[in-house]
C-alpha cells in the first residue's frame, strides 16, 4: 500500500518572505504574509464589530429581555389583584368595620369627664389614696388626642394591681405607663402616668387638616 507523504513545510523560506516584504510593493509579497495580512485584518474587523456593534446591541437586548420579564410580573400581579378583588373588597370592610369598633372605645370630648371619673373610681374602690391628680395638656393626634394624667396612689401591693387590672379592663382606652412603685408609710405608693385617648369631632379634624394645609403654603414660599 503506497503511503501518502505529507508536504513539507519549509519555514527558513516563510521566516525570508517576511523579512524581505516591501511596504511598498504588497501586490508581489509571497503567500504567507498576504495571509497574515489577510488574517489580521479579519481578526480586527470582527473586533471592531463585536465592539462597536454586536457588543452593545446584546446589552440593549438583555435590557429588554428585563423589561419584559418585569411587564410580565406586573401583569401576572394585577391579573391576580383582578381575581382576588372581591377579597380584598371583604378585606378592607372588615378592616373598616374593626377600625370603627376601636374608634368606639375613644370618647368624645362630653365623654371624657366620666371617664375620668371612671378611674378615679377605680382607684377608690380598690381602697386606694390618690395623692397627686394632675391632668396634662392634650397632644393632637391625626384623628384623636392623648391627654396624660400623671397620679399617685397608696395602698397595698395587691390593691395596686388590682387597680391596674380595672384601668385596663375599662371601655375606653387608658393605659398607664412611667410606673414607679416605693414603699410609704401606709404600704406603697405608686406614681403612674395615665394616658386618656379621645377622638376628634369633625370640626377638629378639619381645623387641623386647615392648619397644615396652610402651613405647607406658607414653607412653599
Amino acid at each position: 500500500m503506497k503511503q501518502i507523504q505529507m508536504p513539507q513545510i519549509d519555514f527558513t523560506r516563510i521566516a525570508d518572505d517576511f523579512k524581505n516584504l516591501d511596504p511598498k510593493d504588497v501586490g508581489n509579497w509571497a503567500t504567507a504574509p498576504k495571509a497574515a495580512v489577510l488574517l489580521g485584518v479579519l481578526v480586527a474587523t470582527l473586533a471592531a464589530g463585536w465592539w462597536f456593534l454586536w457588543d452593545p446591541l446584546r446589552v440593549e437586548l438583555e435590557q429588554k429581555r428585563l423589561e419584559e420579564q418585569t411587564l410580565k410580573d406586573e401583569w401576572l400581579n394585577k391579573k391576580r389583584q383582578a381575581v382576588n378583588l372581591e377579597q380584598y373588597q371583604q378585606q378592607l370592610a372588615d378592616i373598616d368595620k374593626s377600625f370603627g369598633a376601636l374608634l368606639k372605645q375613644l370618647p368624645n370630648k362630653a365623654e371624657m369627664e366620666s371617664l375620668l371619673v371612671d378611674i378615679s373610681q377605680a382607684g377608690l374602690s380598690r381602697g386606694l389614696q390618690f395623692e397627686t391628680w394632675k391632668p396634662g395638656g392634650e397632644a393632637v393626634k391625626d384623628f384623636y388626642a392623648e391627654m396624660p394624667i400623671t397620679i399617685r396612689v397608696t395602698g397595698g401591693y395587691h390593691d395596686l394591681g388590682n387597680f391596674a387590672g380595672d384601668v385596663a379592663k375599662l371601655s375606653r382606652i387608658v393605659t398607664l405607663g412611667s410606673i414607679v412603685i416605693d414603699s410609704s408609710k401606709d404600704g406603697l405608693k405608686m406614681d403612674a402616668v395615665a394616658t386618656t385617648y379621645r377622638y376628634l369631632d369633625d370640626e377638629e379634624i378639619a381645623r387641623i387638616k386647615k392648619a397644615k394645609a396652610d402651613k405647607a403654603k406658607g414653607a412653599n414660599k
